[in-house]
């Protein structure tokens, strides 16, 4: 297996922890919220958009296109950041989902 095919399936169990945790259905956001040039977007989108629609889908661009991936990803303290008033079984399983991301681009 390939770096690549260890980030999609570490990609698609974040995406199937989202949806369980119901943080994947989120309003698509404006294309002025994209231009932030704040760390994760804190200004223009909540942490579930971010994750969405620019976390997961850069790096499953990076996936399909084979293209290099970044040198290391530190997400999950961000994450865990942001969910420290959700309950702990979400912040666990959410946090945890990010942290496998980061560990795969991170040791690719």
């Amino acid at each position: 297996m390939t770096a690549h095919d260890d980030l999609m399936k570490a990609l698609e169990n974040l995406v199937a922890t989202l949806r369980s945790v119901d943080m994947w259905r989120v309003e698509e956001p404006t294309a002025a919220a994209f231009a932030s040039q704040q760390p994760f977007c804190v200004d223009t989108m909540v942490m579930p958009q971010w994750l969405r629609y620019i976390f997961v889908a850069r790096l499953e661009t990076l996936v399909e296109t084979e293209s290099p991936l970044p040198a290391s990803c530190d997400v999950a303290p961000a994450v865990d950041t942001w969910l420290k008033d959700a309950s702990p079984s979400v912040r666990r399983v959410v946090t945890e989902a990010v942290a496998e991301v980061d560990r795969v681009v991170t040791e690719a």
